[in-house]
């Protein structure tokens, strides 16, 4: 028997946590999934076409991002811009401290543990190569998977707000990625409008 690594260890320990999400969601082929752990297998596809020689940190980083995000719900802060920062601030703290306690039981140093955790609260953003390559591949996928079902909730004008912020956080490979995506008429337009203002 193949002795596992501590990359294997710490993957398959983030994916049972993802697995453990009551949400379920259809897949392209119409069985479904644990929502969570369908958006990490998402993730870590996606990050192979933004960074195909990524590090092991930066893959874990990436499959950890939505660390058991349902049990943090959005209801439980204000409905509005600040309450919304809170959430996303405190949601980053919580699921990089999980995805550290995993990465440290897994076998890593304390520096590639470190590593996982700045990149999951998204340090350094615009300035350190691997965090960049993690916005990009969050942006990519909401973009190709989340992002017709997120329209259908909210008028045009505010769609395209959400998408210009999006776009200013991804880098040039992230724009070549989301411009070759296929997307409906409604969501073209409304990136269309986006990339104009």
């Amino acid at each position: 028997m193949t002795e596992s690594t501590p990359f294997q260890r710490a993957q398959a320990a983030m994916d049972a946590a993802h697995a453990e999400d009551p949400k379920r969601e259809a897949t392209e082929g119409a069985d479904e999934r644990p929502a969570e752990l369908l958006y990490a297998q998402r993730m870590s596809d996606w990050l192979a076409r933004v960074a195909p020689e990524a590090s092991e940190p930066l893959q874990l980083a990436v499959r950890a991002q939505h660390l058991r995000r349902w049990e943090v719900p959005r209801d439980d802060y204000p409905r509005d811009r600040p309450g919304y920062l809170a959430w996303r601030r405190d949601l980053g703290r919580r699921q990089a401290a999980l995805a550290e306690t995993i990465v440290r039981e897994a076998g890593y140093d304390e520096a590639a543990v470190e590593h996982v955790g700045a990149l999951i609260r998204k340090e350094n953003l615009k300035r350190d190569a691997d965090t960049q390559a993690l916005e990009d591949t969050a942006c990519l996928v909401f973009m190709a998977h989340y992002f017709s079902d997120f329209a259908r909730e909210h008028d045009d004008d505010k769609l395209v707000r959400i998408v210009a912020k999006t776009w200013r956080k991804m880098s040039p490979r992230g724009h070549e990625l989301a411009s070759a995506l296929t997307l409906p008429e409604r969501e073209r337009e409304i990136v269309a409008r986006a990339l104009s203002a």
